[in-house]
């Protein structure tokens, strides 16, 4: 099995261990591949070995699988495992990887997915539903270890010892008050080099940093960033502790929202990948486009209405491409730097207007340079000044409101509490040829009798 081969080669070799029927070999090699090439290889496979290499993997591997998939590949693999094994991988699930799975579904579909786990279960997966989309509620984890303010480092050491299924979550000791607020946090360095008869509450960090359980994913996102952190908790109204965030948990929302916003950006609207049919990506694809489509006939009907003009000067037409093409340039490049600061940085009204004047300026400097270079060119090349003015210009203004599209559409999205990513590049183009044309064809219009 040529694990360490190129990914044809792996697939080639899985797919004749599963036509011999060689469940074992198949399941080592399985394992000794890392979790994303094993969802890159279960894509691979032709649909009818699906449920074979489901069926032989264990539960565990499974889990992971679902890490790398889409919510649709993910609720496909729950039909081809059967109701019961279902219930054991839900089971198995990290709270953000279950409300992954489970938003948008019905609450009929996510009844009957979760009907044979056990009360606890489910009355924390239903719980965990209740909290709004994309909350710190939906993604927090109940698998950490708290302590009562009380008690000593050696009974807390013993407690810890006796949760070790929850190693992999275990950085902090979490310190609570007799109604379950949180007091403090103790970090395992702390806590192991303190005396084992010294009281938590006497060596724990009272000045904790917590975030609510309706707080935005990724404002909890660029808290852990900014400060490094490996967990933070989340607390409720009354400040009781009601979970926990760790770092990994985050990375999963901000690889998945930015995978969105790229999605949105480009106006693909749904996941678009290298497995995806030719027909649904068409289909995914459409509903933008036909719209973008009949907004640029506009730009068809702006120079049909200039048709005069454009006669007069044939020239004019040799620049019109770049003007529009300059434009929607200049205006993408706006949206990506204000798309990527919204991700990273807290938008207020004066971050806001000092971001929209940096872009004037922006603007201004981009129009001016360029400007004067097609100036030069036009003149070079017809030997009219006139032409030069018009199309420098023009392509001084439009750069301008170029500029100051791609940075005001997302802001006012971003204040209405809209994904800015939805002001795609293409709208932001489309949008942007049609000004471009209004202001070159307007001012060549004004001074058409000079360019005649």
């Amino acid at each position: 099995m040529p694990v360490n081969g190129n990914r044809d080669e792996i697939s080639r070799a899985l797919i004749q261990l599963l036509r011999e029927g060689k469940k074992d070999k198949f399941k080592k090699a399985i394992e000794e591949l890392p979790p994303f090439e094993v969802a890159a290889q279960y894509r691979c496979l032709p649909k009818k070995r699906r449920p074979l290499f489901l069926e032989i993997i264990s539960t565990e591997n499974v889990v992971t699988l679902l890490r790398y998939l889409t919510k649709n590949e993910q609720l496909n693999v729950l039909k081809l495992i059967g109701p019961k094994r279902s219930y054991e991988l839900l089971d198995l699930m990290k709270s953000e990887d279950l409300s992954y799975l489970l938003s948008d579904l019905p609450d009929k579909e996510i009844e009957h997915l979760i009907a044979e786990l056990r009360q606890e279960e489910k009355r924390d997966i239903r719980k965990m539903m209740k909290y709004p989309k994309r909350s710190a509620g939906r993604i927090m984890t109940s698998r950490y270890v708290w302590v009562h303010e009380s008690y000593s480092v050696e009974k807390t050491i013993d407690k810890l010892k006796n949760f070790k299924e929850f190693a992999h979550y275990l950085n902090y000791v979490y310190i609570i008050t007799d109604d379950k607020k949180l007091a403090g946090v103790l970090s395992y360095r702390d806590l192991l080099l303190a005396k084992p008869d010294e009281c938590v509450k006497d060596i724990m960090t009272s000045d904790v940093m917590s975030v609510h359980e309706t707080t935005q994913q990724r404002d909890v996102a660029k808290m852990i960033g900014r400060y490094d952190f490996v967990s933070v908790p989340v607390v409720n109204d009354q400040n009781v502790l009601v979970g926990i965030i760790t770092a990994d948990d985050v990375l999963d929302i901000v690889v998945r929202e930015a995978n969105e916003d790229i999605e949105m950006l480009f106006a693909s609207g749904k996941s678009i990948d290298f497995n995806t049919p030719p027909f649904i990506a068409a289909y995914r694809r459409l509903p933008w486009l036909i719209l973008l489509l009949f907004i640029g006939l506009v730009s068809g009907s702006i120079i049909s209405k200039f048709e005069d003009t454009l006669q007069a000067v044939v020239a004019l037409a040799f620049f019109m491409p770049m003007i529009a093409g300059m434009t929607g340039n200049t205006g993408t490049q706006s949206l990506a730097v204000v798309v990527r600061g919204l991700a990273s940085d807290d938008m207020d009204l004066k971050r806001g207007l000092k971001l929209v004047f940096r872009e004037l300026i922006v603007g201004v400097l981009l129009g001016v340079v360029c400007g004067a270079v097609i100036s030069i060119i036009a003149y070079i090349w017809q030997g009219s000044f006139t032409l030069g003015l018009v199309v420098g210009s023009s392509l001084v203004a439009t750069l301008i409101i170029g500029t100051l599209a791609g940075t005001v559409i997302p802001l006012i999205l971003n204040k209405f509490k809209v994904d800015p990513a939805v002001a795609s590049g293409p709208l932001i183009t489309t949008i942007n040829d049609i000004l471009s044309l209004l202001i070159y064809f307007g001012i060549a219009t004004m001074f058409i009798s000079k360019l005649m």
